[in-house]
């Protein structure tokens, strides 16, 4: 019997996501709730599935891992973001890759990015910790308005431009900057594209679209968290590693900054990692684009997926030099 793997479910809503009986009466479905320890781990507990179901890039597909997974015949991924697997050894494979669609993601990742923003100028996780343990306002820091304030936006893409555009509705004066901007483009979502040193210092809440890649990491570190104001909101949704991890606790831990992170180097975040003690900080576990609109696309489409290649007629397929190599 064909076996499949649904992977990454870190938060158990996979299978209230979608139907899967129609595919369960097929093939044999596991769910892994967990992520892999390491590369040896998953090749380990995924030799023998037929067919993958990933969430996109959570487990890492690179070229080693997919040549120690020889039964594999098809990776199914959500959305048309692939950076975290290696599709010239896929097809290069036979493996066939499908995607789904992205729903509402690039809006929730900006609506969680302002969510960030906001708590982090007025304390709001240490006013909640502060109620549940009895106490009222004491050690609550001393919260500020974002009406009036400068907000810089660091890559003007789909989330960038929401984020440009909530801060137009908050009264916040809104600056821009990334590689490829122009003024114009800038100016149509209501920014001002000024050099990144620029939007740097005169930011007082800084939040990062952009994509990982060789040029954007370690794009803010320690030179460039020298230039921000004192106590101005560093908001990260988009790579852990655009920022310079161990700049940013010594920024944290000396109180020059405040910082609102949804993503980090290494994900899930180990138990002992210094940003779990960290102050000056509002933390959530990568939940950007995760939200119930987005589930009841990512599942259901990835199930249709699955059943048209094991009916031989594959649909969403990214790489179709890969069909008929085995």
């Amino acid at each position: 019997m064909t076996k499949i793997a649904v992977l990454d479910d870190w938060q158990g809503i996979a299978r209230q996501s979608a139907d899967w009986s129609a595919l369960q009466a097929r093939a044999d479905v596991t769910f892994f709730a967990d992520a892999f320890a390491d590369e040896a781990d998953a090749a380990a507990k995924l030799a023998d599935f037929d067919i993958l179901l990933a969430m996109r890039e959570r487990t890492h597909f690179t070229a080693s891992l997919l040549k120690r997974l020889p039964k594999l015949r098809m990776l199914g991924t959500t959305s048309g973001r692939t950076l975290s697997l290696d599709m010239a050894t896929a097809t290069a494979q036979g493996i066939v890759v499908c995607n789904t669609g992205s729903g509402p993601g690039s809006a929730a990742t900006a609506e969680l990015a302002l969510a960030l923003m906001l708590a982090a100028f007025r304390g709001l996780p240490t006013g909640d910790a502060n109620l549940r343990a009895g106490r009222f306002q004491q050690g609550v820091p001393v919260g500020r308005a974002v009406e009036g304030k400068t907000l810089g936006v660091l890559g003007l893409g789909k989330i960038g431009a929401r984020l440009a555009r909530y801060g137009r509705a908050l009264g916040m004066e809104v600056l821009a900057w990334s590689q490829n901007l122009t003024a114009e483009k800038a100016a149509a979502e209501g920014a001002t594209l000024v050099p990144r040193d620029e939007l740097l210092a005169r930011s007082d809440a800084i939040t990062i679209h952009l994509v990982l890649s060789d040029r954007t990491r370690g794009l803010i570190g320690a030179p460039e968290i020298a230039r921000m104001k004192p106590h101005a909101v560093l908001v990260n949704t988009s790579r852990g590693p655009l920022v310079d991890e161990a700049a940013l606790l010594a920024a944290l831990h000396a109180g020059k900054i405040v910082a609102g992170l949804d993503v980090y180097d290494q994900e899930p975040l180990p138990p002992d990692h210094p940003l779990r003690r960290a102050p000056n900080t509002v933390l959530t576990p990568h939940l950007g684009y995760g939200v119930a609109e987005v589930w009841s696309q990512f599942y259901p489409e990835s199930i249709e997926n699955a059943l048209a290649f094991l009916d031989g007629k594959p649909v969403r397929v990214m790489n179709p030099d890969a069909l008929g190599k085995r």
